[in-house]
């Protein structure tokens, strides 16, 4: 909403959407709408048609209600994603409607509404939709529009900006008798497209899913020219009062805030963080009203209820480490504060307080942090907070800013109907929450144990010194597993400072760490005289030196944040038995293996772990075995090369092969609260090698 706002564009493509069923151009029309996040945020907002259907008992036509089902996104759901309920079961609902007290009541009654048996749930927005006298119905959070929404005029300013054309309706909670209230007025004002509801969002209306597509971004662009032209040259938040620091600097600061905020919060339940310095954050966190504005809270239910109605906001002036030293006092404050909030607003039947931490956490120069259960809710509600953002900065630019009122907030967080379905959803997996660092992760054992961690649900950091293959990995796996749950690092193992930046990084992204699996390698052998000194240097820097550095790094982290950790060495079967014509390798494969037992002593206090994983032989996919190894374990055993899998396979005790991921199951359960009461354990994965054997 700045003075160079880029208006939104109109994307419908009208030989495309002929060609659609009435269902499908619903669809079509929501996944455009859903695609902007300034016209409606993740899982926010809705939208509807009334389409003429034969009904599967009678065969006759009969008007079904096609609304977004609860839960969905209307960005990226597909047509499973509506519900479907009979028009002529919905009306008769109105004449069983005893009053608000009722209202929850009413959202049961809508499963003897569903059209067809579909099993998608109605919303609490149904009755929204259902009432309004219109074939087409979009409900949408877009930031311009509640920016005029939750200012104290917001009657008059709607008026001013839209005139008769969209109406204005005060606030009141989602259900049915919102709904009957945007029915009443539908009938008072034929003539109007669509009506503000205060502290909430838009409604527009069309007799076609164009018109009413094509209506609504007419509408928000209203509203995005009427902020550019009021706001511009003005100085917004009251002005700068902190200027941004250097791109690479914020980076750093929320690396060395995230795990120490985690660790303060992150005891009952792993959280995982997100940093977001986008410009629109920058401006805020650095404002003079930044204190003022943020203790209001949001307005908008969709934000407080990914947010919570308020961020904590840090103090921050150059020196983090006296940020770092008043997190507990800070902490500590906003949970007596939501505690007094639950206090004040609680009901004899509300469901017991949640989580006291906030959720945003606002550094001034720096950015905003979001801490959740996964990193995919923590990334959405910091759009939402920006979302939020861009609100008060509209709202503040033009009249005054109003958050909601704080009985209604807590109406809404703590609804019955809202805690019903927290509790229907699923239980996380084993490893929700946990943040996994694997070097060597692009290929072979590596690649295979992030899948692993990945399938439990670890959000995981590949660090790899190989460019191509890291990317090539974390495409596949942010495709099967979810672009939030995979981040990739450049790393050299060997190099201090690169190590440094890897966790960095993966600190920024993720909030911290749980889990380090080591596993960057290299292989050599050669007789001892033809062995120089870059070969046995290179295996020493690579096996034992790097794996020192990513341990050292992941032992500061995990004390940092007094979560405990483990941490899992690939080692090797050559790190207990010892084998000719392979002397850098092997040693320094045993100096992995002592290193670990060493770490193993040093970390038990602090809760963190650290066990070996012993391969042999794991030829599939590995990049060792691809090159001057391989030829030289087949001239070892005086085998041809393609001979080397039957060798190895034969000559275990098992008679079975080693793929990378029954090295992976091995990582898993060593990472995993399945092995919490082990440490320094060595557990070979070689079909059976009686030389190995750990005595």
């Amino acid at each position: 909403m700045g003075g160079a706002t880029k208006l939104l564009e109109n994307r419908w493509d009208d030989a495309r959407a002929a060609a659609m069923s009435e269902p499908e151009r619903l669809l079509y029309r929501s996944n455009l709408l859903g695609s902007d996040k300034r016209i409606t945020n993740f899982g926010g907002g809705n939208t509807s048609a009334k389409v003429r259907q034969a009904d599967p008992l009678t065969g006759e036509d009969v008007t079904v209600l096609w609304v977004k089902g609860s839960g969905g996104d209307v960005g990226t759901m597909r047509l499973d994603g509506f519900a479907t309920l009979y028009m002529d079961k919905l009306e008769r609902l109105r004449s069983i409607y005893r009053g608000v007290e009722q209202e929850d009541e009413m959202v049961g009654l809508l499963n003897h509404c569903t059209f067809d048996l579909n099993p998608r749930a109605a919303s609490i927005d149904t009755s929204l939709h259902a009432y309004l006298p219109y074939a087409h119905v979009d409900h949408m959070h877009p930031d311009a529009v509640i920016a005029i929404a939750a200012t104290r005029r917001s009657r008059e300013l709607t008026r001013e900006v839209y005139g008769d054309e969209i109406g204005w309706l005060g606030w009141r909670r989602p259900g049915f008798e919102l709904g009957l209230e945007l029915s009443r007025f539908a009938a008072e004002h034929p003539d109007a497209k669509g009506v503000v509801l205060e502290s909430h969002g838009l409604f527009t209306w069309g007799d076609t899913a164009q018109d009413c597509y094509e209506t609504t971004l007419r509408i928000i662009n209203r509203a995005i020219e009427w902020f550019d032209g009021r706001l511009a040259g003005t100085a917004v938040f009251g002005g700068e009062a902190r200027a941004a620091l250097p791109a690479e600097e914020r980076r750093r600061i929320a690396a060395r805030l995230m795990p120490e905020i985690r660790a303060r919060i992150g005891m009952d339940e792993r959280k995982i963080g997100h940093f977001d310095d986008t410009d629109a954050v920058l401006e805020f966190v650095g404002s003079r009203d930044l204190e003022p504005l943020a203790a209001l809270g949001t307005s908008c239910p969709d934000h407080f209820l990914r947010t919570k109605i308020r961020p904590l906001v840090l103090s921050f002036d150059e020196n983090v480490e006296a940020t770092v030293a008043g997190l507990d006092a800070a902490i500590e404050a906003y949970r007596d504060g939501y505690r007094a909030y639950y206090e004040r607003c609680r009901h004899a039947d509300s469901p017991a307080i949640r989580d006291l931490n906030a959720v945003i956490y606002l550094v001034p120069g720096v950015g905003m942090i979001s801490f959740a259960k996964d990193k995919a809710t923590a990334r959405i509600a910091g759009e939402f907070y920006r979302n939020a953002i861009n609100v008060m900065r509209g709202a503040s630019g033009v009249d005054v800013y109003q958050g909601l009122d704080e009985q209604e907030a807590f109406d809404i967080e703590y609804w019955l109907l809202e805690e019903a379905k927290l509790q229907r959803m699923r239980r996380p997996k084993s490893l929700a929450g946990r943040v996994a660092f694997v070097t060597g992760g692009a290929g072979g054992i590596g690649r295979a144990s992030a899948e692993r961690l990945l399938r439990e649900g670890a959000c995981v950091v590949l660090a790899d010194i190989d460019a191509g293959s890291l990317d090539t990995a974390k495409a596949e796996l942010s495709k099967a597993f979810g672009a939030d749950q995979v981040r990739g690092v450049l790393v050299n193992v060997t190099e201090e400072a690169a190590v440094e930046r890897g966790f960095i990084e993966a600190v920024a992204e993720y909030g911290g760490l749980d889990i380090l699996v080591s596993n960057a390698g290299i292989a050599s052998a050669s007789p001892i005289e033809d062995t120089t000194l870059e070969v046995w240097s290179r295996n020493i820097d690579i096996l034992a030196t790097g794996y020192f550095l990513v341990s050292r790094e992941a032992f500061r982290l995990f004390r940092r944040q007094k979560l405990g950790g483990a941490v899992v060495f690939i080692a090797s079967k050559n790190g207990l038995a010892a084998s000719a014509g392979a002397s850098a390798y092997c040693t320094a494969k045993a100096a992995e293996i002592h290193l670990a037992r060493c770490l193993a002593l040093e970390g038990a206090e602090a809760g963190i772990r650290v066990n070996t994983v012993n391969p042999d032989a794991v030829l599939r996919g590995s990049k060792i075995w691809s090159g001057e190894w391989r030829e030289q374990r087949a001239a070892s055993s005086r085998i041809g090369e393609d001979q080397l899998e039957e060798h190895y396979r034969a000559r275990s005790l098992l008679k079975r092969s080693v793929f990378p991921e029954d090295i992976a199951e091995a990582v898993f359960f060593l990472a995993s609260d399945l092995s919490a009461k082990s440490t320094g354990n060595i557990l070979n994965v070689d079909a059976g090698n009686q030389i190995s054997f750990t005595r």
